[in-house]
């Protein structure tokens, strides 16, 4: 599909409510508005970070107010924002450091995002390293599961990812097996952050940030319950989150870094389209286009009917709102 007009704005002007932020994710609510939501802090791992939501309603991004776990006072870090079939809106995001100690939190808007309950653990006693999505969006299946990209991280480097399936609408959550991972350079590859969709025949499938040099795929034909191994594609990747959705008409428009080498290669910024399936993808749009020693990263996308809601990151300073529309 061809794009007919673009409109691309920062949610709040750089710097202003905090002085670091990364990590947004984006939900079209209807009616014209949007909400958005990211981590923010002093730096991305500091005791200070909370998370930070915003609503944009006739053309205007409302003032970011924050939710943070009550207690002790550790990062926030990765939200997630799901629509339930109810109208209910749920936040996942992760809580704790370092990394693989993360837990899992949640809290729930019944009002279209204008305040959200109390945080709570998503699944109690759970030692994975952060359970639900862990960057990018949980998808809602045909038959109505409700599937969630998750990965887990350690202290060597042991990435490896997964889907967490709930039967209930996003409240509960069962672990599927691991992604088996290939071994490139003689070691296995690190794989994390997927992001997924479903096709017309029901199987489902998962793009993957890797530390490779390239995005890898998996895939399923029992709903994410089981996944074959990993496998490379030829789309670059420099260690940095990607994230796509499926129209409805079953194309696949995946936003990603084109590039390789360095960890933190994080420029530009690219919009690809796929048309078999996510088989082959071609470049259809520059979200970003400068190069260098920048950083436009950790996008996520939604597609809703001919429109495309894509936030991502610039600079670590601000978070960019990008609303395409497709012809």
């Amino acid at each position: 599909m061809k794009i007919k007009s673009s409109l691309k704005e920062f949610i709040y002007p750089p710097k202003t409510v905090t002085n670091s932020c990364h990590a947004s994710t984006v939900l079209p609510l209807g009616d014209g508005k949007v909400m958005a939501a990211w981590f923010g802090g002093s730096a991305e791992g500091n005791d200070d970070v909370k998370i930070w939501v915003s609503i944009r309603d006739n053309e205007k991004w409302a003032e970011p107010y924050s939710i943070a776990v009550d207690g002790e006072a550790l990062p926030h870090w990765n939200p997630v924002l799901f629509k339930r079939e109810n109208g209910e809106i749920i936040l996942y995001f992760k809580y704790g450091k370092p990394i693989p100690n993360w837990v899992t939190y949640y809290c729930i808007s019944k009002d279209g995002g204008k305040s959200f309950s109390k945080p709570r653990v998503l699944v109690p006693g759970d030692t994975d390293g952060g359970r639900g999505p862990v960057k990018n969006k949980a998808i809602r299946l045909k038959n109505g599961v409700v599937v969630a990209p998750a990965s887990k991280e350690t202290i060597t480097r042991n990435w490896k990812c997964f889907v967490d399936i709930s039967y209930d609408d996003g409240l509960t959550f069962e672990h599927s097996n691991f992604v088996l991972r290939p071994k490139k350079n003689l070691k296995k590859v690190g794989m994390i952050q997927p992001t997924l969709w479903e096709d017309d025949n029901g199987g489902l499938h998962m793009l993957i940030r890797t530390d490779e040099g390239h995005i890898y795929r998996s895939d399923s034909k029992n709903g994410g319950k089981t996944w074959c191994k990993g496998y490379e594609t030829e789309m670059l990747n420099p260690n940095s989150g990607i994230d796509l959705d499926r129209h409805e008409n079953g194309n696949v428009y995946l936003v990603m870094n084109p590039t390789t080498g360095k960890w933190g290669d994080r420029a530009p910024l690219v919009l690809l389209e796929s048309t078999d399936n996510g088989e082959t993808f071609e470049e259809i749009f520059k979200c970003e286009s400068t190069t260098g020693d920048h950083e436009f990263s950790y996008p996520a996308i939604v597609a809703d009917g001919n429109t495309l809601h894509i936030t991502f990151t610039h600079e670590r300073e601000g978070i960019v709102y990008e609303r395409i529309e497709l012809e």
